[in-house]
């Protein structure tokens, strides 16, 4: 018997195919990763009985990043970063995706592999490769094999098991390149600016000054809009405004001319039309057709999301994709829009024959209405995005309804009749001006009667009839006087069109680039899903058309998407393109750099120097003058007198800390805090941003220092290695009186402590667990202690006190000022844990944190 490793890109999905390929006979075991289990069953591959082990990823098993001694951006100068090292390091460390790969994939003698059918998919197949493949047991024939499929339908999932092929190298690679590049170009330009503009101005109200190669043009776009709504100049123009009398029934003429310029010449028109007779010259009646619509694809279907149902792209994608995981709808990410020759529209339809909101549409489509869908563009990737199961409202909650709504009733249309409707134009004339009245009659609905919204409006009917050469006297006559209106901002639509036309981004990336430009404070959400760019936005964009366009043109990145479009085509060498641009960005970053105060000059116009913005905090351990803090995202400290600035950790509150200096520096220490259901813990601003000690890394507070003399370090309240993580360590919150606590220096986890106690310190002894003692002051009424006794020391894990009165919880990840709303951490139960000995809690780099956000 054969043992085959069977890999889907989401845990979802795995369950999903396995439960179809084993006719719901698998069963379902845990794995070493804790989010991704391994579903069994037996069966036959190759014509050998075999073992099946389905499992899955969770997206990337690997990311590409710089190695740590790349993480300080005051050591690392930007330039550096373009031919730096990098290394490829596990994604999610936490999952234990790779553990849980080598641990299932030792010894099989095959790997089936089920990510997603896109490049991203393509490249995730290698990274399982690189886990699995070593392990294997070693075969003269091919071991490995990868599945092509667009629905989670048992026809199609058994079809693709049946018609397997070999992973696409060529398309990984593309992927590696774009990865690489986006990777060294957006941090080199990002820490530059972000260094350069946060340690000038105090408003920014953004984390990080990003810059990306889809991300910064995709912001040009909505930018150059707004630039043309800014220098628009209305013009006052007239038109005519006429009305006759048709049966009792006034009828309004549109003045052929339209429009003129001129007040004067307006008036010569209406003297000469006023008081006249109109006559009709001509009348015209035409059957006219709106044209069904061709086979959805990704870009139309976020162009229909957002225009039709308000949903910004990025999550409507989300829903869609939850969509296909769950089996209702086919694989969401494709710019095909013609069906495949083979498909089978009879069937689809037939499912949807007895739904209550289309079924009568469906059915009239099965007696013999069903037309030939328009021929629409085949890329060679997915079929069209089409339901592949019924379903009804009642099945779905909130907006996966109304995804699937607008998939089905799109899917139907494409199948149903053109909608035909009947014109009718009047031509008249009033001595030597033309007008006309139009109207219009609805003659069949054909696909409107399911895509009800595009129904053509009906005017009101001509009643009666008119005939060539009859005359009517006009009833009213005059000027009405406008003006010419600028083009509206782009709408989330139009911007999704604009992306597609120039070739920024792929399908699969157009809604990231969208929701990144508004989550870094470039553009908001306006009125009807309108991008209405910020000052933020529209200063960079501006600046980079100062010093080199090509920074923001749309251009650039499509000359990079079609030289990656030729690495997956097996036409270009992935070192090549990779060599080229890596060179020529890095030719335009010391340019962009050496002419920086171009930019400068439209930031000193638009935003406040740090000097004149913050309130005053606390004092400054170098010349003793106030601190100011700035509020504003990043919120750090800033020292008017020296001019140096001092990040601080983001999303709690900062406040003074007892007017406690540091022993090490003499500055005023500071508390960060998370709100009640969170963590607290002091910092010095100093400290925090320049390391005291060898081990500490930037961005360490006082739960993080090994200063040994200090009461607030992590040395003296620091208790026992975090139970959860691997890295921190669980230190006291001193200050959290009377709702006791200790936190993890480097997770969220919290654990609380025993209540109302009146005080509660560290002892210097240990537990023989590795934890350190507590030494607990109880209260009086309170106390659990026989004979009424306050005092005790022991192990919050091993002594039979204190260990049934701690609680584990996750702390709120942002204070409620940061944050819509508060959350409150549920508790797990009595905490138990294990000591692993004192250790030291590391945390991870600010500057490391910041280039992760921007990736």
């Amino acid at each position: 018997m054969v043992v085959v490793l069977m890999v889907a890109e989401k845990p979802a999905l795995a369950k999903s195919l396995a439960a179809i390929l084993s006719d719901g006979q698998c069963t379902s075991r845990s794995s070493a990763s804790s989010v991704c289990p391994v579903h069994e069953y037996s069966g036959t591959f190759q014509g050998q009985r075999a073992e099946f082990r389905f499992t899955s990823v969770a997206g990337h098993v690997f990311e590409l990043q710089f190695p740590a001694r790349y993480n300080s951006w005051d050591r690392t100068q930007p330039v550096e970063l373009f031919h730096a090292d990098t290394e490829t390091v596990e994604a999610n460390p936490k999952m234990r995706i790779t553990n849980m790969l080598r641990n299932e994939g030792k010894g099989v003698d095959y790997l089936v592999l089920w990510l997603d059918c896109d490049r991203e998919g393509e490249n995730i197949c290698f990274e399982v490769m690189n886990c699995v493949v070593p392990i294997m047991k070693r075969r003269p024939t091919q071991t490995v094999f990868r599945a092509k499929f667009s629905s989670i339908t048992a026809k199609d999932i058994k079809l693709a098991m049946a018609n397997l092929g070999s992973p696409n190298e060529d398309e990984s690679l593309s992927v590696d390149a774009r990865r690489e590049l986006d990777l060294r170009i957006g941090y080199a330009f990002t820490r530059f600016q972000t260094k350069f503009f946060q340690g000038k101005y105090g408003d920014l109200d953004s984390t990080v000054i990003s810059y990306g190669p889809c991300q910064t043009p995709t912001l040009a776009l909505c930018v150059q809009r707004h630039d043309r709504i800014q220098t628009f100049k209305p013009e006052a123009y007239w038109t005519l405004e006429t009305t006759i009398v048709i049966s009792d029934r006034a009828k309004k003429m549109a003045w052929d001319r339209m429009r003129v310029f001129d007040r004067e010449v307006a008036q010569l028109f209406l003297d000469q039309v006023k008081g006249g007779v109109a006559k009709v010259t001509n009348v015209v009646t035409k059957e006219k057709s709106k044209p069904r619509p061709v086979a959805l694809n990704t870009v139309e279907l976020m162009r229909s999301a957002s225009g039709g149902l308000g949903m910004g792209p990025h999550h409507a994608m989300q829903i869609a994709e939850r969509l296909y995981i769950q089996g209702y709808i086919s694989y969401p990410r494709t710019e095909t829009t013609a069906y495949p020759a083979n498909f089978d529209h009879t069937g689809t339809l037939q499912q949807h024959a007895h739904s209550t909101e289309w079924g009568s549409e469906v059915r009239a489509l099965l007696a013999g209405e069903m037309v030939r869908p328009k021929g629409g563009k085949d890329v060679g990737d997915h079929p069209p995005i089409t339901p592949t199961r019924p379903a009804s409202q009642e099945d779905f909650s909130g907006d996966m309804w109304r995804i699937y709504d607008l998939v089905t009733r799109h899917y139907i249309a494409t199948l149903s009749p053109d909608c035909k409707y009947e014109t009718t134009t009047i031509s008249l004339s009033v001595g030597q001006e033309s007008f006309t009245i139009t109207g219009s009659r609805l003659l069949q609905r054909g696909f409107t009667a399911v895509l009800h919204w595009l129904t053509p409006g009906d005017e009101e009917p001509l009643a009666p009839k008119v005939s060539k050469g009859q005359t009517f006297p006009i009833s009213s006559a005059k000027l009405v006087d406008r003006h010419t209106s600028p083009p509206g901002y782009l709408t989330e639509s139009d911007l999704i069109s604009l992306m597609e036309k120039h070739g920024i981004g792929t399908d699969a990336s157009i809604p990231t680039h969208i929701n990144n430009i508004c989550n870094r404070n470039y553009v908001t959400v306006g009125p009807n899903r309108t991008l209405i760019p910020t000052n933020l936005g529209i200063v960079m964009v501006h600046g980079y058309q100062k010093i080199d366009p090509d920074l923001c043109l749309p251009t650039m990145r499509a000359a990079v998407e079609k030289q990656l479009d030729l690495i997956a085509l097996g036409q270009a060498s992935y070192e090549d393109v990779k060599v080229y641009f890596v060179d020529l960005f890095r030719r335009k970053f010391e340019f962009f750099s050496s002419e920086i105060n171009a930019m400068d000059q439209l930031f000193e116009v638009n935003f406040t120097p740090l000097a004149k913005t913050g309130k005053n905090l606390c004092r400054c351990g170098k010349c003793n003058r106030y601190l100011k803090y700035v509020s504003a995202s990043p919120q750090r400290l800033y020292c008017p007198t020296c001019d140096d600035a001092y990040s601080l950790p983001q999303g709690g509150k900062i406040v003074l800390y007892k007017e406690l200096k540091c022993p090490l520096d003499s500055f005023e220490m500071v508390m960060f805090t998370t709100g009640s259901h969170g963590k607290a813990y002091p910092l010095c601003p100093y400290c925090y941003n320049n390391p005291p000690f060898e081990g500490m890394s930037k961005g360490s507070a006082c739960n993080g220092c090994t200063n040994q003399h200090c009461q607030h370090s992590l040395v003296q309240l620091g208790v026992c290695p975090c139970i959860e993580c691997d890295t921190g360590v669980l230190v006291l919150e001193a200050s959290s009186a009377p709702k006791w606590k200790m936190s993890c220096n480097t997770c969220n986890v919290v654990v609380t402590l025993i209540e109302g106690a009146h005080k509660i310190q560290t002892d210097e002894a240990f537990c023989d667990c590795g934890a350190k003692r507590l030494k607990v002051d109880f209260n009086k009424k309170s106390t659990p202690l026989v004979g009424g006794e306050t005092k005790h020391v022991g192990c919050i894990f091993c002594d039979d006190v204190l260990k049934g009165l701690i609680k584990l919880r996750h702390a709120v990840k942002k204070h409620p000022m940061h944050k819509r709303g508060g959350g409150r951490g549920r508790g797990r139960g009595r905490g138990r844990g294990r000591g692993r000995g004192r250790g030291k809690g590391t945390s991870k780099d600010k500057m490391a944190r910041l280039d992760q956000y921007f990736v």
